[in-house]
Parts: structure tokens; sequence; C-alpha cells
């Protein structure tokens, strides 16, 4: 998959290659990819947790300045002791138990995910006043000091249909979305067969949404095969795929690397934004 990506053209970024217990220039002749190995889940898991606990050390110490990872199978890393709901937990653990946010983004549009690997009958209870606001606060840090948007435009995602219709489907959308957003200076709460609308025609930066599928759903029907996670709230921007492992068609050759490619362009932009405003800090002190 990395291959394949970065096939695709040049990239203006040194690399560092992790994930086989070594570090180095990918060879000439990567495009072709080397032969599979065949692995056991739990074997696969530790060398994918080692190389995101080695990349984030790296990211640490200043020696790089963005990481990208790729898919990661989370029952793999399950079974090799990494006991987390996925990799933005893992990556906030690693990073010293900082809070964090799951942004997912295609082209114009970027959502944040508000409860991320839950079951769905557990949402409600963890859709938080205070939680919505953190998520919004982490958002718009990471907006400005990433992206460079200067006073971020957000929108909260309504929870229930119509956004609760005057509470004919739920309270939660009046008792609890609409004073985070009104503390966020937030637009909303907002239902949710619009709010992804008028996002993509620019009207919001960022659409905080309150669980994982609404989310990105909006953001792979906007942009299938281009979207990127983002981790917001780590000291240094990690940027993924928005896909899974696919394992029915690992070591075939035949998955698409656009995803891959947009997470490294973007990591490449990021990394680069947070280089210039390093410079920026140093020059004003």
């Amino acid at each position: 998959m990395i291959e394949k990506a970065l096939a695709l053209g040049p990239l203006d970024a040194d690399l560092v290659f992790l994930g086989s217990g070594e570090r180095g220039a990918v060879p000439s002749d990567a495009a072709a990819g080397p032969a599979p190995r065949s692995l056991l889940p739990e074997q696969a898991g530790r060398i994918a947790g080692e190389a995101v606990t080695e990349a984030v050390r790296l990211a640490l110490a200043g020696d790089v300045d963005a990481i990208v990872t790729g898919p990661v199978h989370k029952h793999a890393l399950h079974l090799a002791g990494f006991h987390y709901p996925g990799l933005t937990e893992l990556l906030s653990h690693l990073a010293g138990d900082v809070d964090v946010a799951m942004m997912l983004a295609a082209g114009k549009l970027r959502v944040v995910l508000v409860t991320t690997h839950i079951p769905l009958k557990h949402v409600v209870a963890q859709v938080t006043t205070d939680r919505v606001v953190r998520c919004g606060r982490i958002t718009e840090r990471a907006l400005r000091d990433w992206w460079g948007i200067a006073a971020p435009r957000l929108a909260v995602c309504a929870l229930n249909p119509h956004a609760g219709e005057s509470g004919l489907f739920g309270d939660e959308d009046a008792r609890v979305l609409e004073p985070a957003a009104r503390t966020l200076g937030a637009a909303g709460p907002l239902p949710a067969d619009t709010v992804f609308v008028r996002a993509l025609r620019g009207e919001f930066d960022a659409v905080l949404t309150p669980y994982h599928d609404v989310g990105m759903t909006a953001v792979k029907v906007a942009g299938f095969g281009a979207g990127v996670n983002v981790t917001l709230g780590l000291p240094f921007p990690r940027v993924a795929p928005d896909h899974g492992t696919a394992l029915d068609i690992a070591g075939k050759s035949v998955a698409d690397p656009g995803s891959m490619r947009a997470a490294l362009e973007l990591g490449t932009d990021l990394a680069r934004r947070v280089q210039r405003a390093g410079r920026g800090a140093a020059v004003r002190r």
C-alpha cells in the first residue's frame, strides 16, 4: 500500500519507515513490493504496536514532525497486548494521556467524532455537554495551529432526527448539545441530513458529530478513497487513511492507494505548517 501510494508522484518530505524493525528509505525497486509474508495475528499486532510506539517516541523527541500510520487490525493489536479501542486511544496514552479527538477529512469536509468506538446503545450516555465542548476546543486549536484558520467556524451535528423536532424525538439536542454549541460559539445543533451539505459548501470549517457512523458515513460519501483520519490534540500531527485493513485483499496488490496517498500529502502539509509555526515562535521569543 505505501509503495503504491508513493509511486503516485513525488512527495516533498523526508520519510522514515517503521514496521519491520528497520529504519531507512524504501529501496528503489520497492514499487513491486516485497513478497508477502504470512504472520500470525498477534505477530502482526506486535509489529504494528511497536512501530506506532517508536513513531511517537521519534515525534516527541523532535526527530520527525508528523506521523502517518497505515490501517491496523484492532483485534491483532489486542492479541499482542495493546488493549485499546483503536490507535487514537493508544496514541493518546503514548503521548502522555493527552485529551484527543478523531477527525475525518475529505476535501472541504472535516468531521470530528465526539464518541468513537463504542456501541450505539452507549452513545446517549457518553455525549455530554462537557465532552462536546472539550472536542470543540481541541478542534479549534488544531484548526488554528495546524490548518492556519484564524477563526474556526464550527457546527454541532444533532443526535436525533430533525434535531429532536422540539422534543418530539428526544430532548438531548436541546438539553445537551445546544448548551455546548452556545459555549463554543458554534452553529447548531443542526440536523445530520443538512449540516454536512452546508459544510461541503464552505459554511463551516468542521462539524462535531455525536457518534462514529454519522461522521464516517458523511466523509466516505463525500470523498470515498480520498479521506484521511487525523488525531487532534497530540503534540504532533498524526494522520492515516480513513479505511481499515481489508484483510481479504491483503498482499494481492489490488488495494486502492488513494486514501494512503491523501494521508501522506496531508501529513506533509501539516508538518510543514507546524515547522513554520515553531520557527515563528522561536523568532518571537
